[in-house]
């Protein structure tokens, strides 16, 4: 036992947990916590708005695979955490986000910036905490990291009040902690496993639907194993878009609202869907009782109430994805599994890519979202780490950037939270400074958080925005065209602000292109540069997103042109 304040056994405790980056903003209510990060052994990133710290956090956990660091005040501070800890929730983001709270005496007082951000935050976190004396710390802070990483990841919030930060105390330090009740799945019942297996050996049009807990699991190469084995086509839900290499003979790209038009199609022929780590989001499948109807589907995923949430299914497999394609592809090598690379099914899927790369055309204009991004994907090393903002970025990002790499492609698909991109990527690049982070982002979202250029600036995290400039709502203004009779309202951004000066004014840097080589230039430009740089891209107002499924509808009502 050692004699500590709250706040020092905190820090102590994140030290522990081998945390080396904290993403925060202080306040009256976490003071003493900022007191004790003075001497601590990592680094702390002052953030311009809360929201963005835990974005930043979110960013960081994507791509080091283990949780992100979060901190805000008592009140307002807490409460614009709020979105970022639901976007991660969402997600499945193991994230620890730590709040100061007002004395344990005037809890329940309307004291000022005092807010239930427990009552707040128990609906978009894996648990929360208040530990009401310094003595509980460690093992609150212990039990949060191992809640946050294990099983389904996501957020968990530790409210501290401010006397108990103040507290002395003999502290002691578990290296082992219980959390009654809790005992997330690990390895899969291998007789649901054989059940699989025979499901898939007797199909004649598999398909892999992989989503986003196959990039949780790192399930990278085993996906790709069984995929091979197989010799059927990989689709991927927005979230799983990464799981699987996009140049591989066997992709298909995202399915969905706007997901590829050929992948969307396949999915609809296949006998058999193989889900790994997969919702059933409405985004993903469109109407629930059209999608999968008169077929099998083997569901594989960390989560038992996933199981049945949105479809029902022949058989569940329950456990870690990386674990469960591990035993199902050792147990398929086993029985001599491996299907003919020349099979009908395969030549349907080529059918389907040539069909619809010559009946979707882009449209005329130098500079358009398909060919700003090919470019992009032309210039940028494989393992360049892309996050996209939401709305229309996001889903030409999901048709015309292919990521080769995998797990270096997210976004804000559960939420869709507006204002993620960017600073979801400074955390990214926090995580890998030395790769390239870029945001592909749109002007009505990255308006959003902007501010976040002082802190890329400042604290010498330097990345690429991406900038896809309708000077508009493009999302919004797309359905208000489509369904609404093109009666707009809310969506135009009239020009403002001038992003080029905007990016100089924080130090940043700042260029507006008007055509492909000069684009070209500009990435070039970006990528070898030491500070953040804004590329504002012009393009037409009315672009719009082809395909797209409307809501409501079936992935066979896609709609391919306008």
């Amino acid at each position: 036992m050692v004699e500590m304040i709250g706040a020092k056994a905190l820090i102590t405790s994140l030290e522990k947990e081998g945390v080396d980056i904290v993403f925060g903003l202080p306040g009256g209510a976490n003071l003493p916590i900022y007191d004790e990060l003075v001497d601590a052994n990592f680094r702390h990133v002052l953030v311009r708005h809360e929201q963005a710290a835990a974005h930043m956090a979110d960013g960081y956990a994507r791509i080091k695979r283990k949780a992100g660091v979060c901190m805000a005040t008592s009140g307002p501070g807490a409460t614009n955490l709020i979105t970022g800890i639901a976007t991660a929730h969402a997600d499945s983001i193991p994230m620890v986000a730590i709040t100061g709270q007002v004395p344990v005496a005037m809890i329940g007082k309307d004291a000022f910036q005092e807010t239930d951000i427990i009552g707040i935050a128990n609906p978009c976190t894996k648990y929360a905490f208040q530990p009401r004396k310094a003595v509980e710390i460690p093992e609150v802070i212990k039990k949060a990291f191992y809640i946050t990483e294990s099983g389904r990841p996501g957020p968990v919030l530790v409210d501290i009040p401010k006397d108990v930060q103040q507290e002395k105390a003999e502290i002691e330090f578990p290296d082992l902690i219980k959390v009654r009740g809790y005992k997330p799945a690990f390895d899969p019942d291998l007789s649901q496993i054989e059940k699989a297996m025979a499901l898939i050996m007797k199909a004649e049009k598999p398909i892999i639907m992989a989503g986003g807990g196959v990039i949780l699991s790192g399930a990278f190469h085993e996906l790709q194993a069984l995929a091979e084995i197989l010799m059927c086509p990989v689709v991927t839900t927005f979230k799983g878009k990464g799981a699987f290499p996009e140049n591989h003979p066997l992709a298909m790209g995202p399915i969905g609202m706007h997901g590829h038009a050929e992948a969307n199609k396949i999915i609809i022929e296949a006998d058999c869907i193989i889900a790994i780590g997969a919702r059933f989001s409405d985004r993903s499948v469109g109407r629930f009782d059209e999608f999968g109807k008169g077929m099998s589907i083997i569901h594989l995923d960390v989560d038992p109430a996933e199981i049945g949430k949105n479809k029902s299914v022949d058989v569940a497999v329950v456990g870690d994805v990386k674990s469960s394609l591990r035993t199902l592809v050792k147990m398929l090598t086993t029985k001599g599994m491996r299907k003919d690379p020349d099979n009908s099914w395969l030549k349907r899927r080529k059918e389907l890519i040539e069909y619809y790369t010559s009946t979707i055309k882009d449209y005329s204009r130098e500079i358009t979202a398909k060919k700003t991004l090919k470019k992009l994907r032309e210039l940028l090393p494989s393992e360049a780490i892309v996050t996209t903002e939401v709305g229309q970025c996001q889903m030409w990002a999901s048709l015309h950037f292919d990521v080769i790499t995998p797990g270096t492609f997210f976004s804000s698909t559960g939420l869709g939270t507006m204002g993620f991109g960017f600073p979801a990527s400074i955390g990214a690049k926090a995580a890998k400074p030395d790769v390239p982070v870029i945001d592909i982002a749109g002007d009505g979202s990255f308006n959003m958080t902007e501010n976040s250029l002082a802190v890329s600036v400042l604290e010498k995290l330097p990345v690429i925005v991406f900038l896809l400039n309708n000077y508009m709502l493009g999302m919004v203004a797309q359905w208000q065209r489509t369904f609404y009779n093109r009666r707009y309202m809310g969506v135009q951004q009239n020009r403002c602000p001038d992003y080029v000066k905007l990016a100089e004014s924080y130090g940043a840097q700042g260029m507006r292109v008007q055509s492909i080589n000069e684009l070209d230039k500009a990435i070039k430009a970006g990528l070898s540069s030491d500070v953040a740089t804004v590329i504002d891209i012009p393009i037409d107002p009315e672009e719009d997103v082809y395909p797209f499924v409307a809501p409501g509808s079936g992935l066979k009502d896609m709609i391919v042109g306008g």
